[in-house]
């Protein structure tokens, strides 16, 4: 979709002189900051972010202040993106940070813009192509210090990620949706990108994106979005919480009146199936677990055709050593089988006998009492909604001497629910 007739170049309301008083003082801050290059690189990021600033040394461009201003402002970004977790940026002092903020209104004053908000929404459309051209260029998987010798180094990915993603921020609803021709397509540069930090700026921006524009905005692109979310399913242990997070919220967002979206299968399958390739990754199982309500909320009786998986991995992590995991399963399982009654399903024997178990297991548990109310519970849902094959599953356990409390408590809500006892 192209750009709007009213996104045209406004940077040009800027002044050269004023561009230069604005960026004196940002240039003396950026030169007494300290600053090291990263081991093993030649690649100074202190140096890239000096070349953004205009300089009276130079010869003003041929096509007046606009360019200058335009880098002026991914300037003053990378300062505000910067903090101590951000790998290229995190020698960038408080006070060249601060200083940027004060820079931009500036900026704003000089170009006759209301405020620096107002600026950068008009901003965007010169300051975002060049982020987007520095991320794809850079998108060869690589350990040398520079991927190409005519390319970029990979610290100007890492740098234009996160200007990226601060520009982004700062764009909120209504406005981003008028937007979406210009980032979406960057933020899935940086999201299809081989750095795992890049990568986490571009996840970052989507769900910036997906809490801010309207879900008609993102029509166009949510079959390139949610392919992108799949091809990430894989990464790394640092990313998973991430993705998973964007993934569920871009999935239900764009597909969350049509269950028999494909969408909703294959992204399930994906996470199950890497889920399965590594059932012991307890930081893995927590996060999916914790996350992944809202699309079981949202495929209700189509989640049928994942139940192998699914009750494969509900019965590993049933007797995990930790308590969070036991108890994220027990309550997702109480809801898969309250939005599709298991119908049809051979699991009823299995489910009876790992709740029985683990019931016995909570002994030890410094959860007990919470994972025994959740057991009691979706037993008492089983006998709801399978009736006889339950009972039949039951008769193992009636003469157990260990159930003694838990027969009780059955019968006890049973009988107030007017069900067959026990």
């Amino acid at each position: 979709m192209p750009p709007p007739p009213t996104a045209a170049a406004t940077s040009a309301a800027l002044r050269r002189d004023d561009l230069l008083r604005i960026a004196s003082p940002l240039r003396s801050l950026l030169a007494a900051a300290p600053y090291a290059p990263p081991e093993g690189s030649s690649t100074s990021v202190k140096s890239l972010l000096a070349s953004l600033l205009p300089s009276p040394s130079q010869q003003p461009p041929a096509g007046g202040a606009g360019k200058e201003a335009a880098d002026l402002l991914l300037f003053c970004a990378a300062a505000r993106s910067a903090s101590a977790e951000t790998p290229a940026l995190h020698w960038v002092p408080e006070g060249l940070s601060k200083a940027a903020a004060g820079a931009m209104e500036e900026m704003a004053a000089a170009g006759g813009w209301g405020d620096a908000g107002e600026m950068l929404l008009a901003m965007m459309p010169e300051a975002v192509p060049p982020l987007k051209a520095v991320l794809k260029e850079t998108d060869v998987d690589a350990e040398d210090d520079m991927i190409c010798a005519d390319k970029p180094p990979k610290e100007h990915a890492f740098v234009a990620a996160h200007q990226f993603r601060w520009l982004l921020s700062q764009v909120n609803y209504p406005k981003l949706g008028d937007l979406c021709w210009l980032v979406i397509p960057c933020a899935l540069t940086a999201l299809d990108h081989w750095s795992p930090d890049v990568k986490e700026q571009g996840m970052v921006s989507f769900m910036h994106i997906a809490k801010n524009v309207k879900v008609t905005e993102l029509s166009l692109y949510e079959d390139a979005i949610l392919d992108a979310c799949c091809n990430n399913i894989p990464a790394d242990d640092e990313l998973w919480y991430r993705i998973v997070e964007v993934s569920v919220l871009l999935l239900t967002c764009t597909q969350r009146s049509n269950p028999r979206s494909p969408w909703y299968s294959k992204m399930l399958a994906e996470m199950l199936g890497h889920l399965e390739r590594q059932p012991l990754n307890k930081e893995r199982r927590v996060a999916w677990l914790s996350l992944i309500g809202p699309v079981f909320d949202a495929m209700g009786l189509f989640l049928l055709a994942h139940f192998r998986l699914l009750f494969s991995l509900f019965f590993q992590w049933m007797h995990a050593d930790d308590d969070r995991t036991v108890l994220l399963v027990l309550e997702r399982t109480h809801a898969v089988i309250k939005l599709t009654w298991i119908r049809q399903s051979p699991y009823i024997s299995r489910f009876v006998d790992e709740l029985v178990l683990l019931y016995k297991e909570s002994a030890t548990r410094k959860s007990r009492e919470i994972m025994r109310n959740h057991i009691v519970g979706i037993l008492v849902l089983l006998q709801k909604c399978k009736g006889q094959l339950f009972e039949e599953a039951w008769k193992k356990h009636e003469v157990d001497p260990d159930l003694t409390l838990l027969r009780s408590c059955l019968k006890e809500l049973c009988t107030k629910d007017s069900s067959p006892e026990f």
